[in-house]
């Protein structure tokens, strides 16, 4: 049995239910090429800590930032809380390390993809909470958070290319309607690549590809940016 005791000193909570932990670490691909059921891989768990993690991020921004209207409390927690974001937390505590990934995801450079390490990190919470509850996996996420959130409330962490293009083109044009649209993916279940093109009000401004549709929205918008025309 694998031995998580490092892990759990890194976030500072030992589990009591080790097959929980174990469900957050292991990735669909792994999963499928084990023929486990559905439920014994990482995405319903991911499911609980992706909600989760914007309550708890969201409630303390609201705290600190007591003069702040909602949009700019929407974009720090966005900041805060993206893929990049929850990435960086995750390879801080060396969270690849333990992951369970198919032999594809392996080969792919699987542990260090901001995309799995993400969503693991978001399934290792989910699994916090129901080990021992929303307090718990609160107390862990302010701990882990706490010089990210800082950085967002004095106006130093970087904005993701989507918020900055949303203020952007708001500024210009003060009404508009931005979308995201996904045009194709290609590739295996395992490795598939998406292509997504941002639209105001209809208009096709621009096009990015990424390993999951987030990268890819954030590929398109950082191309719309780039050409310094809005």
């Amino acid at each position: 049995m694998v031995n998580y005791d490092r892990l759990e000193k890194k976030i500072g909570y030992s589990f009591k239910d080790k097959d929980l932990l174990k469900t957050a670490l292991t990735h669909s691909s792994y999963a499928s090429e084990h023929k486990m059921n559905y439920e014994l891989n990482n995405e319903r768990l991911e499911f609980i800590g992706d909600a989760y993690l914007d309550a708890v991020i969201g409630h303390k921004l609201f705290d600190i930032m007591k003069t702040s209207h909602e949009g700019v409390l929407s974009r720090n927690r966005a900041d805060v809380v993206r893929e990049e974001s929850l990435a960086d937390i995750a390879r801080k505590i060396n969270l690849g390390d333990y992951l369970n990934l198919g032999k594809g995801e392996e080969l792919n450079g699987g542990r260090n993809k901001d995309s799995i390490l993400s969503d693991a990190f978001e399934a290792l919470l989910g699994a916090v909470i129901l080990d021992s509850g929303f307090g718990q996996c609160e107390k862990i996420v302010l701990e882990l958070f706490a010089d990210k959130i800082q950085l967002a409330v004095d106006g130093k962490l970087n904005k993701d290319y989507k918020s900055r293009l949303q203020e952007k083109l708001q500024e210009k044009y003060r009404s508009v309607k931005i979308s995201y649209v996904l045009t194709s993916t290609s590739g295996p279940d395992h490795d598939k690549t998406f292509n997504v093109q941002v639209e105001m009000d209809g208009k096709v401004l621009g096009s990015g590809t990424g390993k999951s549709k987030a990268k890819a929205e954030q590929a398109a918008a950082k191309e719309v940016l780039s050409k310094g025309d809005i």
